[in-house]
């Protein structure tokens, strides 16, 4: 298990890509806090984790300093350490560029930008105090996307953060590298979250995504999953500053692929 003894902080662990992540890092040894603003669906995703290894729910908002104070103070107090951090917690809104409201692009903003950079920091200044007392560097793991690259028109707010976290990935990365703590992102393509469901029962937007994405299928979160796992562990240590794009094929694609029909 190549996380083994590891401590692990997920956001927005309760469903999607984050409760995947929170699950593959328990498979592998970890034990594992995961966050999200949801306590109902949080409670049941702890239900279910908690059956793979010793993990904890912590409600919290990763755009208020204090939740995220609270957050890592609870890791602490229940595991003693942070040895990796994920910030996955994210939001969309869907709006034309002309009718977006300042509130809505503040809001999402909020979340998906300012909220890694609260987590990050907060949990990089732990990271530091413990490498100064002979402690082991840690890992932060981003949650970056394929649309920091390209742009969806009714997306602006999202395409806009995703892009200043693979930036802000850059920075951490640099910032922290002389403490030995790694910072690396994670791009996702066209994943099977909740976000994507619909694309089941809609032929037409199905094709859509298939033919720009040149494996032919839509991405599993489990698949994300495991570029975390890799990135947190051991076999990763040479690696910083990076964002891995796992998206099919997708941004190296400057045409459509032709679609099998189903």
């Amino acid at each position: 298990m190549a996380l083994q003894g590891k401590i692990a902080i997920v956001t927005g662990g309760a469903g999607g890509i984050g409760y995947a992540i929170a699950e593959r890092f328990l498979r592998e040894g970890a034990k594992v806090v995961f966050a999200d603003i949801n306590s109902e669906k949080g409670a049941s995703a702890l239900s279910n984790l908690e059956k793979l290894g010793e993990c904890r729910f912590i409600k919290a908002d990763v755009g208020r300093r204090l939740d995220v104070h609270n957050l890592v103070a609870a890791t602490i107090e229940t595991f003693g350490d942070i040895d990796i951090l994920v910030n996955n917690a994210g939001i969309v809104h869907n709006a034309d560029f002309l009718e977006l409201t300042e509130e809505d692009f503040d809001r999402v903003m909020r979340v998906n930008l300012k909220g890694s950079f609260l987590t990050g920091q907060a949990v990089a200044k732990f990271m530091v105090e413990k490498v100064e007392q002979g402690g082991a560097p840690g890992t932060i793991i981003n949650m970056s996307s394929i649309n920091a690259v390209f742009a969806i028109a009714r997306q602006v707010p999202y395409s806009i953060s995703k892009g200043g976290v693979g930036q802000l990935t850059k920075v951490m990365a640099i910032s922290l590298a002389q403490h030995g703590i790694r910072v690396n992102a994670i791009g996702p393509g066209s994943i099977m979250t909740d976000m994507l469901a619909s694309v089941n029962d809609d032929a037409a937007a199905r094709t859509r995504i298939l033919s720009r994405t040149p494996l032919g299928r839509v991405g599993e979160p489990s698949e994300i999953a495991s570029v975390a796992a890799f990135l947190a562990s051991d076999d990763a240590s040479y690696i910083t500053g990076q964002t891995i794009y796992a998206d099919g094929g997708r941004l190296p694609l400057n045409y459509t692929v032709p679609v099998k029909p189903e």
